[in-house]
């Protein structure tokens, strides 16, 4: 973490390089008999070092006032969230783009029984950073004055590296109880530590994360998810209790462990799969996946219902298949869009098909089968399979590692040789209608998928022999 010094340096640089951008602004409100006051996440990270082109603000202005003063300041104007007091822009300035959203003052709360907010503007710059989550983010500054305001010692949290409340917790997760799970995505994303009556308050206050509907849920798990550390927030969500109302399946991976330890523990396995998986993203080149980090935290959560004791050995029979029903149930209740409930269930489902080969006997046929059953999903069904691997046993780590890659290796010499990427009958429906002289329906599936089960064992073939193929198989039919 930055000294309080080293902060305030970065601070000053970060304001200097916006204040073409502040200064015109502040000027406009201040001709309208307002304050403007850069905010939030953006005083945090330009303490930090990091400012974005992301700038948030807090003003004494209402919202009609606000969106007719950046009218001035820009053409690019949105007003979505009038109804929650922030108007947004867009300011290109030479080859830079800022995105820009100000916020009229705040005083929000939220009823016991209700999912949203009440809200409610407030008069004071002070009264709006007491609502805000974290004192972190309760700091702001003056964008004529350039005056730091700090009333609840923020600067002094983000030196030490701590996560408190502006307020008292039990106030604060009141007001909004999404605070909590944000306590944990923050911890993750910014390396902080969680102050002790912040977590008795999460830990007394779990149940109230239940009025929070399942859309402001989704996001916050998904943003904790996509962070480069999401072990420690996924724990605190468990160590408090909220995860038993937001993603019970993960505390529910925490087995109690047999007399004899014949299985490991697969909460912790799962938290390390999750963080070798994020290794190989990067290693491998890709931006953060939220379908693979998803895949790699939920890949055994069918292991607490089918774990069975077999003399000596503990068993997860269809686990995989009990898995991907699960994760199915679990993300359509978070309202997670169907595309991504398909992936990651298909990801859960295929997660064990490499061990179903033994060590390392792939034949062509299953090579391509692998590929066909894993689709679009084969580059995340890699990084899951390959960080499914936690031994600590060197000589089975190193057989698994050289396994798959000889599978990885055999899948892209069939791709050369195949076009394995696009695995498709040779002949497709179209043809196999005019062949046979049907018209669409039933029997048109049915050909193709013999077709596609031959092409799968045996590989390509010509039209002609696609053609006799398809011909026998019918004829067979008809004598049937």
């Amino acid at each position: 973490m930055p000294s309080l010094t080293q902060a305030q340096s970065n601070a000053v640089e970060q304001l200097l390089r916006i204040s073409g951008i502040i200064d015109h602004l502040g000027h406009l409100f201040e001709d309208a008999g307002h304050r403007l006051y850069l905010v939030g996440g953006s005083v945090r990270d330009a303490l930090l070092g990091g400012l974005g082109r992301d700038l948030d603000f807090t003003t004494s202005a209402q919202p009609d006032l606000t969106h007719e003063l950046l009218k001035r300041f820009t053409p690019s104007t949105w007003d979505i969230g009038r109804d929650f007091g922030t108007i947004g822009a867009l300011k290109r300035d030479g080859r830079d783009e800022w995105q820009i959203e100000i916020t009229t003052f705040r005083a929000d709360i939220y009823r016991s029984e209700s999912r949203k907010p009440v809200v409610a503007f407030g008069d004071t710059l002070e009264g709006d950073l007491i609502r805000r989550d974290f004192t972190v983010n309760a700091m702001a500054v003056d964008v004529l004055t350039k005056q730091f305001v700090d009333p609840y010692d923020g600067l002094r949290d983000l030196s030490e590296g701590v996560l408190r409340t502006p307020a008292a917790p039990e106030t604060s997760f009141s007001d909004d109880p999404l605070r909590m799970m944000r306590a944990a995505r923050f911890a993750s994303r910014l390396g902080f530590e969680v102050a002790p009556e912040v977590v008795a308050a999460m830990t007394d206050m779990a149940e109230r994360i239940t009025i929070v509907s399942a859309e402001r849920i989704q996001a916050e798990l998904s943003g904790l998810l996509l962070t480069d550390s999401p072990r420690a927030g996924l724990d605190l969500l468990v160590r408090t209790g909220i995860a038993e109302y937001v993603l019970p399946e993960l505390p529910a991976l925490q087995l109690e462990l047999d007399e004899h330890h014949r299985h490991k523990d697969v909460y912790e396995h799962s938290l390390t799969v999750l963080e070798q998986s994020i290794d190989l993203e990067k290693a491998r080149g890709h931006a953060p996946d939220l379908v693979g980090r998803l895949a790699a935290l939920l890949h055994d959560i069918g292991k607490p219902d089918t774990r069975r004791f077999e003399g000596s050995k503990v068993t997860f029979h269809h686990h995989d298949i009990v898995g991907a029903k699960q994760v199915k149930r679990r993300l359509r209740a978070l309202n997670y869009p169907n595309v991504v409930i398909k992936s990651v269930a298909k990801l859960v489902e295929l997660h064990l098909r490499f061990h179903g080969y033994g060590e390392g006997q792939w034949s062509d046929a299953a090579v391509r089968r692998y590929v066909r059953d894993a689709g679009d999903e084969l580059e995340r069904l890699h990084i899951l399979t390959r960080s499914d691997c936690t031994t600590r046993n060197r000589d089975k780590a190193t057989r698994l590692r050289r396994n798959y890659e000889e599978l990885e290796w055999r899948i892209d010499e069939l791709a050369k040789a195949e076009e394995l990427d696009s695995l498709r009958p040779d002949l497709d429906g179209t043809e196999i209608m005019a062949i046979l002289g049907i018209p669409p329906g039933r029997e048109v599936g049915e050909a193709y998928r013999f077709l596609l089960e031959h092409r799968t064992e045996n590989g390509p073939c010509d039209r002609a022999e696609a053609e006799a193929l398809l011909l026998d198989w019918w004829g067979s039919r008809q004598e049937a």
